[in-house]
């Protein structure tokens, strides 16, 4: 069972209000959290500044708002953990933990330096709050197509530098124009935002879905194979074909046509794209309601 100090009962889980910052002079904290509006590198930061002052072998950030957890280190069974919030704006929670207890001056000295961790994640929040909207498809609460060209080039990036797979599904609703005509485009809204749902409900914690537009879905997946993709794919095409959507007294089935690549050596990111969408249509053309691979 975790153990926390007599002290640390009080603040567990309390909220701590941000403070002017004092006699901090002699730290370089705050100038070093003033480099990055990401959350993983300010707490990244923020641990190996205190760590020679405030010793720990581990340290845990959560925030709910982004779905957000960071975990790194070894656990122990003593820990100490803080609310952070400046003018009734969350920022998260912070948890440092280690094998002995936390002394009563660490918590003092540990509470004044929070100080200069809360301004720097207020600009984190406010810039990720904002990359969020621009990256956010309004009707399916699911990535835009702005959002998907700039994680496709940083998984791009990530892949041949460690030489892993990246793969690509490229998903189109079939006969999707004749839903919105018979049905009418609230129909459509709620046929776009269901498969957005069963699309998210299969994938992992790395993988992503963006709305390419219209009636079209991407799913980027690191570190996964044409195996892997297809046994994936066919999992969302079952998924969509089994599903019964019933709306303002209708019931109607749906299927999806979906096509697979391999990120190659020569690719480019537009050829990579490319390929996935070709095998998307020799889906259709073969009589929708299948997988295809590039």
């Amino acid at each position: 069972m975790q153990k926390t100090s007599s002290r640390l009962a009080v603040v567990n889980n309390s909220t701590f209000e941000a403070a002017k910052v004092v006699n901090l002079h002699h730290y370089d904290i705050s100038s070093a959290l003033q480099t990055s509006l990401e959350f993983t590198e300010l707490i990244a930061i923020f641990n190996s500044k205190i760590e020679a002052l405030i010793p720990h072998s581990a340290y845990t950030y959560t925030n709910k708002e982004f779905d957000l957890e960071i975990k790194v280190g070894v656990f122990s069974k003593h820990s100490c953990s803080y609310k952070l919030k400046v003018e009734n704006q969350s920022l998260g929670e912070l948890m440092l933990m280690r094998n002995s207890r936390f002394y009563d001056a660490e918590i003092k000295l540990l509470e004044t330096l929070l100080c200069c961790l809360i301004y720097p994640l207020r600009n984190a929040t406010l810039f990720q709050q904002a990359r969020k909207m621009a990256y956010t498809d309004p009707l399916t609460q699911i990535h835009n197509r702005a959002a998907f060209h700039e994680f496709l080039l940083h998984e791009i990036s990530l892949a041949s530098r460690y030489q892993k797979a990246l793969t690509i599904i490229f998903l189109d609703i079939d006969h999707f124009k004749q839903i919105n005509d018979d049905y009418g485009h609230s129909w459509g809204d709620y046929a776009l935002t269901s498969v957005a749902k069963n699309i998210k409900s299969h994938l992992r914690s790395g993988d992503r879905v963006f709305r390419f537009g219209g009636e079209e879905f991407v799913v980027l997946l690191s570190n996964t194979n044409l195996d892997g993709a297809y046994h994936l794919a066919e999992r969302i095409r079952e998924t969509i074909a089994s599903h019964v959507l019933v709306f303002d007294m209708s019931a109607v089935r749906m299927t999806a046509s979906l096509g697979i690549s391999l990120f190659r050596d020569d690719d480019s990111p537009d050829s990579f794209v490319k390929r996935a969408d070709s095998a998307m249509y020799v889906a259709k053309k073969n009589g929708r309601n299948q997988v295809a691979i590039a």
